[in-house]
């Protein structure tokens, strides 16, 4: 797609996808420019830190100097979306502009609001809050610039996180809970089918998109293992720790009890309707146009476990 020479810029590197996007990028042999707000620890060597607040533009434009691709993998805390949001995407479309370099975005699935049957990339956008409707605006601020030739975009789009260093609600309320010997919980419904995306997995398929031409103007669900239910999930973890399932669910007034407490959980009601009904992502357009593997759920999940356990060292 562009100079093997030149870096991949990976923004907002120390969060988990961009963290997973780095790892992959080095594996596939790619000079890397990690950027976040602090250099942040725990690189390989190969890779060059760059410290950046992608908030400042003047900022953005220096991290992305003489970018191959940049990944936005950008984000901040649900209550910081409005504000912020929107000007990350502007500085991180404007930054990739200026190095001539095509711009990959990580992206979730909350612009689609309640659906009938599987998500794909043609479902309507019927968002159903504010945070959806924000990401269905970002999403065609991107493809309009693709289109207008002002820029070269593709979107990567994934369900819930999980595996290391995912920064999600399945780490506190699963891993984390069950290590600390509570009993794990999960929002919504535990015996309806949801697809979880491996941060490894997602990361995989968005450098493919960063790496092949015909991936740009488009949008695109990325590899995620077949649909599991909350129950199954957690039997998971705890069989692959030899103990008793222990678990419990969380509606809506169970989460806004306990969102008087935490910012995060107050602002996660909005996307509840994900987890009481089924919520599949159709990943079978990238399936069809790209090479991947999948790691197995058994594979995926002590690999999570031991990345959490070594956090605890």
């Amino acid at each position: 797609m562009s100079s093997l020479q030149n870096p991949h810029v990976v923004l907002g590197a120390t969060g988990g996808a961009g963290r997973a996007v780095v790892n992959e990028l080095v594996k596939r042999g790619r000079p890397v420019r990690a950027v976040s707000r602090s250099e942040g620890a725990g690189f390989p060597e190969a890779v060059e830190p760059v410290s950046a607040d992608c908030t400042d533009l003047d900022a953005a434009r220096a991290a992305c100097e003489d970018a191959s691709v940049v990944y936005n993998c950008l984000n901040v805390p649900y209550e910081q979306w409005a504000d912020v949001l929107p000007v990350l995407t502007e500085n991180s479309m404007a930054a990739a502009q200026a190095a001539g370099a095509p711009l990959i975005v990580t992206d979730n699935l909350y612009m689609y609001g309640p659906t009938d049957g599987p998500l794909t990339e043609d479902t309507p956008r019927r968002p159903q809050g504010p945070k959806g409707a924000l990401r269905a605006t970002l999403e065609a601020k991107l493809i309009d610039a693709h289109e207008q030739g002002r820029l070269r975009v593709a979107i990567g789009r994934a369900s819930d996180f999980y595996g290391p260093h995912a920064n999600s609600s399945i780490r506190e309320l699963v891993f984390e809970a069950i290590l600390d010997g509570k009993t794990a919980a999960w929002l919504g419904a535990l015996d309806v089918p949801h697809t979880m995306s491996y941060l490894p997995d997602f990361a995989a398929g968005l450098v493919t998109l960063g790496t092949h031409e015909r991936a740009l103007g488009d949008i695109w669900h990325l590899p995620s293992n077949d649909p599991i239910t909350g129950r199954r999930f957690i039997e998971y973890v705890y069989d692959i720790l030899g103990e008793s399932p222990r678990m419990r669910a969380y509606g809506y007034w169970s989460l806004t009890l306990a969102g008087l407490f935490d910012a995060q959980i107050w602002e996660a009601r909005e996307v509840l309707y994900q987890f009481r009904e089924p919520f599949v992502m159709d990943t079978s357009k990238f399936e069809k146009a790209f090479e991947h593997t999948v790691t197995p759920y058994d594979t995926a999940l002590r690999e999570t476990l031991d990345w959490h356990r070594a956090q605890r060292v």
